[in-house]
Order: C-alpha cells, then structure tokens, then sequence
C-alpha cells in the first residue's frame, strides 16, 4: 500500500506508477534524503514530540540504511514513487511502526527542497575546485608565455600584437566571474527550507534553528510557502553553468583553430586527441569540440527549467519534479568539461616560433604606426588616415609597413624617423602597452600575480 494510500480506493495504473516515479534519477540524493532525515529525526526526539528513545531508533536505522546504499546492497522500487518514500518504507521494513512516525512535521515537498539544495551546495563546491584547478593551469602557462608573441583578432582578423600569456589571462578573468557567480549562487543555495512543510508549516512545535545547525546551514526560509515552491537557486546554477560552458565553448573554438594546419599555434597532446577511421594523417581536437557542443546541452537545462517553473501558481506542483534531471545534467556536464579540459590546455605544446610568425602580414603594426604619428602632435584621425593610405600603398607594392623606406614613409608623412622601425617592431608594440590590463610583460607579470592571490583568497573561504 502507498504511504499515501489511506484516501484511495483503486490502485494506481501501473502506466502511471511508471510517468509518476521520479526514482530513476532522484536516487542519487539518498546522502542528503538520509541525513535530513537524521537531522529531522533528532529534532523529534529533542523536541518530545516523539520519545528519545524513538529517535534513536530512526537515527540508527537512517544510518544503516545509508551504509547499506554505499555497500551497493539496497534495491529501490519503482512503486515507492521516489527516494523519499523508499527510504521510508526500508527504515519502516527495519525498525517497525516507529518508522511511520519519521515523516511527523514534515512533508515530502520541504523534503525534497532540502534534498536538492543540500546536493547542489555539495556539487557546488566541487565545480569550483575544478574551475580554481583550471585557473592554476593557466597561471602556470601564462607565466612561461610572457614573452610569447602572437597575433591578437577581431573579426577573426589580424588586428594587433600581444602575448600567449595576455590571451590566455582573458579566460582567467573570465573563469574568475564565474568563480564569483557561483559562490553568489552558494549563499542563496545554503538556505534551509525543512520546516515549511507542505506549503503552511506545521502545528508541531518544531525547532528549525537546531536542524540548520545539524546540517550545516547558513540560515533557513522565512516563508513557508517560498521555500518549499521555488528553485531560483537551481535557475541560477544552471545559468552560471551556462556562462561557464560559454567560456569553454569560446576557448575550445581556439583550440580547435589554434590546432589546424592553417594556424599550427598549438599541437594538442596525443593523450587529448582522436583519429579518423580512413583518413591516417587526422588528429582531430575532439575534446574541444565536445566541449564546444556539449554546452547545448546546459543552454538546453537552463531553458528547460526556467520554462518549466514559469507558470506555476504557488505553491508546490508536480511539473518541479521537472527540475532534477536539469539541473543533474548542466551539473554532470560542467563537472565532465572542466575534468577533461584542464589536462587538454596543460598538456599542449606551445609553437612559440609559428606564433611570432603569425604577428607579420596582415599590418598587424599599423595602429603602432598611428600613435607613432598621433605622439608628434598629428591628430588621430589625420595620423589614422595617413596610415591607412600606407597600408593601401603597402599593398598594391607587395611591401610591409617595416619594409618601406624611409624615403617612402617620409612621402606620406614628413614626421616619420629612423624610430619608427623600432616602435612598430612587434615586441615594441606589445611593451609599450604597459598599461593595466594590457599586453606589456610588466602588465602581464602584474596581472598574474594578482590572480595567484585571487585563486588563494578563494581557497581559504
């Protein structure tokens, strides 16, 4: 007979039983189903709503039962709906009526909002040791590419000369505001709504405060309708999620061309690659381009659980059994990502030669030009202008901007000097941009050691 089953006079079709049970995917909170319960179940006993020596009984039986899961040993129904209920009808199948009395003060819908919260804090910080594990990564190759010359882009086109490490330090900031989002998304998530019950609270004299403590909560709901009705903190994650899918989908966009024949930039680790089954010479940047499709797949979770919660009036529904296989999936995607991701970047080799290569052609010094002018007094967009009528010169002649002669620059400007070689050099052009945030050695060493801080600060948290 189902827990709920007094108000029944038929059983539930078993096509039903099989729509109905959220089972198949919400097992995997049994740890947090089992420990709120032995929270809630001491709080019980405390409380004298039921007997110490009852309480015990749950407690211990909660435990076994727990030990019995990660032992591989217990085996859930599909007719006892969800993880709740099955846990409830092993503590019952164990201990006796006691187990009836577990489910006092308590309903099935603070329950699982509890549940979820509890695992979303614990997965949480486990995404955030791997993303602060792929900031180390990139510090570490930032700090051996300071000097590493290499053609920076717009609209996938030549634009001016920076370094590996100035490019490489563009995720880390990247990483670093989704390090921020989620620890924003932990403090909403560390909430704790046990005690709302169905949607009114409960007439029993509960001690909400004590089981906060027990399980480790910053603080708990305070309306009762809200805490067991909305899973923002599920939307913000899988939004978080998204953003940091993003920021791996762009940056494996740069592996993959990095990696191509065209750009040779990078070759990616044997280790990190893939062949083709009738082309011999292939090696395909697979993991970047799973990464790359794979963030769909978080868009998608997003989505899915903002349009499902959108409509409902308060307070508990069904459709939010919807959020768990969402929110599961952004959460196994990113975590997959970032394992694989990290070893991906640290493992590749570095062209450094091919990359300084990548800096001629393209008047990737012509902006340097400009200043160059602009510094003696010629405004900018008369020094832009002249340039620009360089380039359109350099062209046509087949020349680069440090090919001409001076009798050549001279004609276009009678301000350009022996200077100029130097200052449009491509090293000269990444040293003069020593300006916070920008490309210079100087700026760069700055920026890295500002972010080594940044990954300790969050450490200690």
């Amino acid at each position: 007979m189902k827990l709920w089953g007094g108000r029944f006079a038929k059983k539930t079709d078993k096509l039903v039983e099989d729509f109905h049970s959220s089972i198949s995917f919400d097992q995997r909170l049994y740890k947090q189903d089992i420990m709120g319960s032995v929270a809630h179940a001491a709080m019980l006993g405390k409380q004298g709503i039921i007997s110490q020596e009852e309480a015990d009984v749950l407690v211990a039986g909660l435990k076994t039962i727990l030990q019995d899961i990660e032992a591989g040993q217990v085996h859930f129904e599909v007719d006892a709906e969800d993880i709740h209920m099955n846990v409830e009808k092993i503590l019952t199948e164990r201990v006796g009526e006691v187990g009836k009395k577990l489910h006092t003060a308590r309903s099935r819908n603070d329950q699982i909002a509890l549940d979820v919260r509890m695992y979303l804090k614990e997965e949480i910080k486990e995404i955030t040791g791997l993303l602060l594990h792929l900031q180390e990564v990139l510090l570490d190759l930032a700090d051996q590419h300071v000097h590493t010359v290499m053609p920076g882009y717009t609209h996938l086109q030549k634009a001016q000369p920076i370094t590996l490490a100035h490019h490489l330090m563009a995720y880390f900031q990247m990483f670093s505001r989704d390090m921020d989002r989620l620890h924003d998304c932990y403090r909403r998530t560390d909430v704790m709504p046990l005690g709302s019950g169905a949607l009114a609270g409960t007439t029993f004299q509960i001690d909400r405060e004590f089981v906060k403590e027990q399980l480790g909560f910053a603080a708990i709901t305070a309306n009762s309708l809200d805490g067991v009705s909305d899973r923002d903190f599920a939307v913000e994650f899988c939004a978080a999620g998204a953003l940091i899918m993003m920021h791996l989908s762009r940056f494996s966009e740069e592996v993959i061309l990095w990696s191509s024949h065209e750009f040779r930039f990078i070759t990616l680790d044997d280790g990190f690659s893939t062949g083709s089954s009738i082309m011999p010479q292939k090696k395909n940047p697979d993991v970047a381009e799973l990464v790359r499709g794979k963030t769909g797949r978080v868009y998608g979770d997003l989505m899915g659980l903002l349009t499902a919660l959108k409509g409902l009036p308060l307070a508990y529904n069904k459709d939010m059994q919807e959020d768990k296989e969402a929110l599961f999936d952004a959460i196994d995607t990113v975590k997959k990502c970032l394992l694989v991701f990290a070893p991906m970047i640290e493992t590749m080799k570095v062209n450094e030669k091919i990359m300084r290569q990548g800096v001629t052609g393209g008047f990737i010094n012509a902006t340097d030009a400009a200043d160059y002018l602009a510094a003696r007094n010629v405004p900018f967009r008369q020094a832009h202008e002249i340039v620009g009528r360089l380039v359109l010169y350099c062209e046509q002649a087949g020349k680069s901007l440090e090919e001409l002669s001076m009798e050549e620059l001279k004609d276009f400007s009678p301000l350009f000097g022996e200077d100029v070689y130097e200052k449009i050099s491509p090293e000269k052009c990444v040293e003069a941009r020593n300006v916070p945030g920008g490309p210079a050695p100087a700026a760069v060493k700055a920026a890295i050691s500002k972010g080594r801080l940044y990954v300790h600060a969050f450490k200690e948290r």
